[in-house]
């Protein structure tokens, strides 16, 4: 039988594939989407319940679609968002097949182009947009791998109610790690918290978000080339209203801080002498930070209000100036440990040169050196804002003018 054929195959049926679809089709360019479960499946399976957006209400959009709402300053929860990324799916009107796995992906041997093996049978198309997003594989440590302890990636954790019963260990202080932290802390659990090398922002300086404070200062369209080696998302949150992440005001609340986990045996965590030294870094990320707000306010000419609490720092409690050096599971109680270490790409199921020793695209601007070949959808793909879900729009026209020239 005849191989089906598609101008452009769009892998991938989140907001990136659906915003590549929506600027395919502004310019009169055929394609297909494929997603291997269900429209916006992260957001539906891989959310935890009470997960506050860190990006205000005023600031969500996608191209041609702004997300509804009655308060800007507020956060959207999970099912807001993807209540608007539904229906930005219904404004778009793909060509999308859901529930179809792409399992391997290969050039044509005959001419230019490229073939996808998938659950629904193979397809070959002259384009190929892998839109699968940067959240692929859960990073999970090997420490515990042998503990019997029960252990839940940030990604499969639900509610504190769905925990056992017990302290919580929560490995990992990004955005993820201290949202459910808070959360666990406010719902009256004991918890620790392991912290490593962070980059801590403001919520709110100077009565102005940060997100616009990224906006006005042009930092969100820094090109990824200027990026650095750090690869650290901010520590924010939406969360209880939204406020700043302050590490020694968890501590404050009853958190045990506790150094980066370097090694476990028998159920005894050995734990980093480098807790000082990761406040110390995050908080220097921090002050860097309301100093180049204040500059950028007086160079031009802001009439902004001081905002000297924002600069206050709370004294060391006794778990950073006596920090532990080991934690005995069984013996401090912990009935659960959540990992909150991050995600890792899985591109094994591209067969085409163009993955760097760590698994990872080699691309500029999304753009591959195989011709036809893009991604999208992944974090820093050509600017700071590509990280963001209201960035993925500029990226996906850039893509989609590529993809018409080659036309």
């Amino acid at each position: 039988m005849p191989i089906e054929q598609a101008q452009t195959l769009i892998i991938g049926g989140g907001q990136a594939g659906l915003t590549m679809s929506h600027r395919l089709k502004q310019r009169g360019l055929a394609h297909l989407v494929l997603e291997r479960h269900r429209i916006a499946e992260r957001w539906r399976s891989e959310r935890w319940d009470g997960l506050k957006f860190q990006f205000p209400n005023w600031s969500v959009r996608l191209p041609d679609f702004p997300f509804p709402h009655d308060d800007p300053d507020a956060f959207a929860s999970t099912g807001d968002i993807l209540d608007f990324i539904s229906a930005y799916a219904d404004f778009v009107a793909p060509p999308i097949r859901c529930g179809v796995e792409v399992t391997w992906l290969q050039r044509r041997l005959d001419e230019p182009g490229f073939v996808a093996e998938t659950s629904g049978g193979p397809i070959e198309a002259k384009n190929v947009v892998v839109a699968t997003g940067p959240y692929q594989r859960a990073v999970i440590p090997a420490l515990l791998r042998d503990d019997a302890i029960f252990q839940v990636h940030a990604s499969r954790y639900q509610s504190p109610d769905r925990l056992p019963p017990g302290a919580v260990l929560v490995v990992g202080s990004g955005a993820s790690g201290a949202q459910i932290v808070e959360e666990l802390s406010r719902a009256g659990r004991r918890v620790y918290l392991s912290v490593g090398r962070h980059t801590r922002l403001p919520r709110r300086y100077r009565g102005r978000d940060l997100i616009w404070w990224l906006r006005a200062m042009g930092i969100d369209q820094t090109p990824a080339e200027q990026r650095g080696p750090s690869r650290l998302l901010p520590v924010i949150s939406g969360a209880y209203g939204g406020h700043t992440i302050d590490f020694r005001q968890f501590a404050a609340d009853g958190v045990t801080l506790l150094g980066r986990a370097e090694a476990a045996r028998e159920g005894v965590l050995e734990i980093a002498p480098d807790l000082t030294d990761s406040l110390a870094n995050g908080d220097a990320i921090y002050a860097s930070f309301l100093d180049r707000a204040d500059a950028h306010a007086e160079q031009h000419g802001l009439d902004m209000p001081q905002d000297p609490a924002a600069r206050a720092v709370l004294p060391d409690p006794p778990c950073i100036t006596e920090p532990l050096r080991r934690l005995d599971l069984g013996a401090d109680g912990i009935g659960a440990v959540i990992w909150a270490t991050g995600y890792g790409v899985d591109f094994r199921w591209i067969d085409i040169p163009v993955l760097d020793p760590r698994g990872e695209p080699v691309h500029h601007g999304g753009v591959t050196n195989v011709p036809g070949l893009y991604f999208l959808g992944l974090q820093w793909l050509s600017r700071m804002r590509s990280s963001f879900l209201s960035g993925v729009g500029e990226d996906a026209a850039d893509l989609a003018n590529h993809i018409a020239a080659r036309a």
